[in-house]
């Protein structure tokens, strides 16, 4: 499903217990310089990542001054995050003019709050231009974290060069049967630079039938419930996109690639390491 960009006034773009996405959840919040956001939400873990500006947070007794440092948009700089641990009060405190993305993940466990500084990402760059597959992607609640996370996991993905394909070979995770999937509900929220830029999501529920296609443009929200869903920027155009993943049964994501497109496993350099990764 697509959202379209909207004034959300601070209120969730996807509230606890959706009816498509019910593992997540997600919110933008824009604050000038000197205003606080308060917020608790019961069942879900959170993780606040900054997009533009720098906040100070405030979970219980703890206090992570001075998160985020990106100027403009999220090109502009290194993203980073605090986790805020499920039914555990936030204030969010701006030091500048901010938008500040809050993801979150249903968990019923309360653990600690920590902060992600930009030295501590998990990054991976696959792909190449040749096979209009080149990204990078920056894990700020990946693998590093999973002893310390319940169900949550949250990157920013960026296509490198001007247009091209993401998320393809496409996969899906949308039922739980390990060994070979995970249920994985998952958000995405884009941007585009320049920000006129546009692209477009796909979401197949099945190998082979037509399926569905968006047109997402600069502040699109995306809901993936079902089925495999590769995206795109037009040619002359980067695309970011900051994802949201909650895990049904377990954090680790196990993904499911299209039977029809699998072996393009093995001409898109890198892709085996980006799967790895994303735990």
């Amino acid at each position: 499903m697509h959202i379209p960009p909207h004034d959300n006034q601070n209120r969730p773009i996807v509230d606890v217990n959706d009816a498509r996405v019910p593992l997540t959840y997600f919110n933008i919040v824009k604050l000038r310089a000197g205003e606080t956001f308060d917020y608790r939400i019961p069942g879900y873990e959170t993780c606040v990542v900054p997009a533009t500006g720098t906040v100070t947070i405030e979970t219980g007794r703890d206090v992570f001054a001075e998160i985020g440092n990106r100027g403009k948009d999220v090109w502009d700089g290194e993203p980073e995050g605090v986790y805020v641990p499920t039914d555990a009060g936030c204030q969010i405190t701006a030091l500048t003019d901010t938008e500040t993305f809050i993801a979150g993940a249903k968990f019923a466990e309360t653990l600690k709050p920590f902060a992600v500084r930009q030295n501590e990402l998990d990054l991976v760059q696959y792909g190449s231009d040749d096979t209009k597959t080149h990204r990078k992607i920056k894990h700020i609640l990946g693998r590093h974290h999973h002893g310390s996370v319940g169900r949550l996991l949250v990157s920013e993905l960026f296509t490198v060069g001007a247009g091209g394909w993401s998320g393809f070979p496409s996969h899906k995770h949308d039922t739980d049967r390990l060994p070979d999937e995970t249920r994985h509900d998952e958000c995405y929220n884009f941007r585009f630079r320049p920000n006129y830029g546009s692209g477009m999501q796909m979401l197949q529920r099945k190998d082979n039938d037509p399926g569905d296609a968006y047109h997402i443009v600069n502040g699109s929200t995306v809901l993936v419930d079902k089925g495999y869903h590769p995206c795109c920027a037009l040619p002359g155009y980067e695309m970011y996109y900051f994802t949201i993943l909650g895990g049904l049964s377990q954090r680790s994501l196990k993904q499911y690639f299209q039977p029809t497109h699998a072996e393009q496993l093995h001409k898109i350099p890198g892709i085996m390491d980006m799967v790895a990764r994303f735990k």
